[in-house]
């Protein structure tokens, strides 16, 4: 029996060669972000119970893991301070102390391994003693104007300890802008902007609250942050990012919005990154400690999932050891 096919795309499949040089996207060191806890202290490392394999560091040793993360070819690291309750208070005035944990942090990180890309953190919540991302009223409400103020303050102070990217994750409306010009004013027009753009109100963020001690006191952050129904909504907030001054935009969380990343690259004229989030890691980790999956093999097809997607950059807590598998 002969049979006639007009085209067989499995030619295309037959070596390993072959596939190799058809293949449409690629995952780089490059494309990673290492996103790390830092906790007050001297040669202090606590686990996160729930992310297994990932650490609260001490200034110290998370200077040591970025001397690692740069040997490796990781070329950016983003922080966030886990702090005691007794320096937050209701309008984060911690976030803006240039002798604090996370500014003394930046700067040890620049001093040291100054090639490193330092991507900071903007929001209240983990310097606020109501653990929202924008300044609570006496009526509980979440006041965006009052809170811009704030966030450019916090965004000048990381940007003179050394902060090469400031990234707003609060999510308040013009807070874009606010910190374009405020650190403007300051001289910084160096200094990125990678704004959380679309993030969502997502029930994936569990494990990084555990991390950082930073879940709101009250209420929940659906006021501010994103419904996660929404995409048009995605989309309408990255142009307006960009409109204010972004160099760089963001989705987050990531699995459960690949739609959003795909949407959102296909309009942006600047950089997409993802944000593989601290829930996506735990599903997996645990997935694999209890040998349910292949954890290297569905890891490696996470990432190139985001990169499919359309992002350009991908922050992850799987970053160092993907940057070993790559580095072979």
């Amino acid at each position: 029996m002969t049979i006639t096919l007009t085209s067989r795309p499995r030619r295309n499949r037959v070596s390993e060669s072959i596939r190799s040089l058809v293949r449409e996207n690629h995952l780089k060191v490059s494309d990673l972000i290492m996103p790390l806890f830092i906790i007050d202290g001297t040669n202090k490392q606590q686990p996160v119970e729930s992310m297994p394999g990932i650490s609260r560091f001490s200034s110290d040793l998370i200077v040591q893991e970025c001397e690692t993360l740069h040997q490796l070819g990781v070329p950016a690291v983003v922080l966030f301070p886990a702090l005691e309750d007794s320096v937050k208070d209701a309008r984060a005035s911690e976030s803006a102390n240039d002798n604090g944990l996370y500014q003394r942090t930046i700067a040890a990180i620049k001093a040291s391994v100054p090639e490193m890309t330092v991507m900071t953190d903007v929001a209240m919540d983990p310097y606020s003693s109501d653990g929202h991302d924008g300044y609570v009223d006496k009526n509980g409400v979440i006041d965006n104007d009052i809170t811009l103020p704030i966030l450019a303050e916090m965004s000048v102070s990381q940007a003179r300890a050394g902060a090469d990217i400031i990234a707003p994750s609060d999510m308040m409306d013009g807070r874009v802008g606010f910190i374009r010009n405020a650190l403007d004013e300051a001289g910084y027009t160096h200094v990125g902007i990678l704004a959380y753009s679309a993030k969502y109100a997502s029930a994936y963020y569990g494990p990084f609250r555990d991390a950082l001690d930073s879940a709101p006191k009250h209420g929940d952050k659906k006021t501010y942050q994103m419904d996660p129904a929404n995409v048009k909504e995605a989309i309408r907030e990255t142009l307006l990012d960009i409109d204010e001054g972004a160099d760089m935009v963001m989705v987050k969380p990531g699995l459960p919005y690949l739609d959003v990343v795909r949407a959102v690259s296909e309009v942006s004229e600047v950089p997409v990154a993802v944000y593989n989030v601290s829930g996506e890691y735990a599903m997996i980790k645990a997935a694999s400690l209890n040998g349910w999956i292949d954890y290297k093999k569905v890891v490696l097809e996470t990432m190139l999932g985001f990169k499919r997607a359309g992002a350009s950059m991908i922050l992850t807590y799987h970053a160092k050891e993907v940057a070993r598998w790559l580095n072979g």
